[in-house]
């Protein structure tokens, strides 16, 4: 069996009669038929083939046959973003009266998917602590359909046991829908663990650069047609562009993970020396409260590394302000290093217990690890909680 790079790598479209060595981009709205026969065997599904772009296209086909081969999934399928992914991942499968039992830290949006859409349609939740898995049988009902998870979580970088939902879904004969952005396939493969579905912003690692939006959900075969009905009828679809990029962008998403996730321990342990943070969060830190869970299901920490500054959201702004090198942006998994304050970017719309449920504290930063020298991202850090410390009247004692 191939390693994980090499997949990457050679998983790739058949060559056109022009034998390039890159796959090219297929930019096309339609496909044309041989005949009529051939046309109604296409619409009615008995010949294979790409109908329309809307449906599917060599380049969209590339990228998911890659992604499944990374996940170890049996099929799937591309979407224009990460959220249409993530809400076709849901809706696909739910009807009126139907319910979700969703982790509590999931990412803004889908909370706003769960409290404000799907009621709109009686589909109902429950959230459930992510840190208890024994406690999630309460939560149980005769219409439960799904089980909704994100792990890590984003902000927080909170870790689910898959195993134990794995276990969980198994036993209640639930979908199994992981969220598995924040970890990539590099460094987690859910479906291991006995995830049905799934799902990413490929937006984030996998272009890795920041420069296109993408989703995929890919899983268990048997699911895929009632996400093809809605993906088709609905509209969601990846441009072929969008794909393409993304599909070269994956050739070099192992060696790319392995500079933010070497850049991000080591930014963890700067920061968690720092006299002026007062928490650090990072799945492969020993300070991480489930360290252990980080280190048996992730092969990685990931890129993402979380801290509260000294001083609340008062100084958190301050310090942001006074950043010098890093973006301030609520994007991440880009090459660039990228730091956001959650509880008034991505979280806002959330009220602040629910915040403070999800470990979203008023001070919390965010920082998307990028692949500049860690010493030079570390310097800008340190810089700026200097700088802060003393836009605060704060006397400078020792930094790190």
């Amino acid at each position: 069996m191939k390693h994980f790079e090499t997949k990457a790598i050679r998983n790739q479209t058949e060559r056109t009669q022009y034998k390039e060595h890159s796959t090219p981009t297929f930019f096309t709205s339609s496909f044309v038929f041989d005949d009529a026969e051939h046309m109604r065997a296409m619409f009615a599904g008995e010949a294979e083939g790409n109908i329309y772009s809307r449906y599917s296209n060599p380049s969209t086909t590339e990228l998911v046959d890659k992604v499944c081969a990374m996940e170890g999934a049996e099929a799937g399928f591309t979407t224009a973003s990460g959220m249409s992914a993530i809400f076709t991942s849901i809706i696909a499968f739910l009807q009126q009266g139907d319910h979700v039992i969703a982790s509590r830290a999931v990412f803004g949006s889908t909370h706003q998917i769960l409290n404000n859409i799907l009621p709109r349609w009686g589909i109902t939740f429950t959230y459930v602590d992510p840190m208890d898995v024994n406690s999630w049988e309460q939560a149980v009902q005769s219409n439960t359909k799904m089980l909704l998870l994100e792990t890590p979580s984003n902000p927080g970088l909170c870790l689910i046991d898959l195993e134990k939902a794995g276990a969980f879904a198994k036993a209640h004969n639930l979908i199994f829908n992981v969220d598995n952005c924040f970890a990539t396939p590099y460094l987690q493969r859910p479906i291991d663990f006995g995830a049905d579905i799934v799902v990413h912003s490929a937006t984030k690692w996998m272009d890795g650069q920041g420069r296109v939006l993408g989703g995929l959900i890919v899983g268990r075969e048997a699911l895929m047609p009632q996400i093809q009905t809605f993906i088709r009828h609905s509209g969601p679809a990846m441009s072929p562009f969008n794909a393409w990029i993304i599909s070269k962008s994956l050739e070099t998403l192992a060696v790319r993970m392995d500079r933010h996730c070497s850049n991000a321990l080591q930014l963890a342990d700067f920061l968690n020396d720092h006299s002026d943070i007062n928490t650090v969060l990072y799945p492969h830190h020993p300070s991480h409260p489930q360290y252990q869970l980080g280190k048996r299901q992730m092969s990685q920490g990931g890129g993402i590394v979380t801290f509260e500054v000294k001083g609340g959201v008062e100084r958190g702004t301050q310090f942001i302000d006074q950043i010098k090198m890093l973006s301030i942006s609520s994007n991440l998994g880009d090459a660039r290093s990228i730091i956001t304050h959650p509880a008034s970017t991505t979280h806002s719309k959330l009220s602040e217990a629910e915040r403070a449920a999800v470990g979203i504290t008023p001070g919390l930063i965010r920082v998307s690890v990028g692949l500049e020298h860690i010493e030079d991202i570390i310097k800008d850090l340190d810089q700026a909680l200097a700088a802060s410390r003393v836009s605060q009247g704060v006397a400078i004692g020792a930094s790190i």
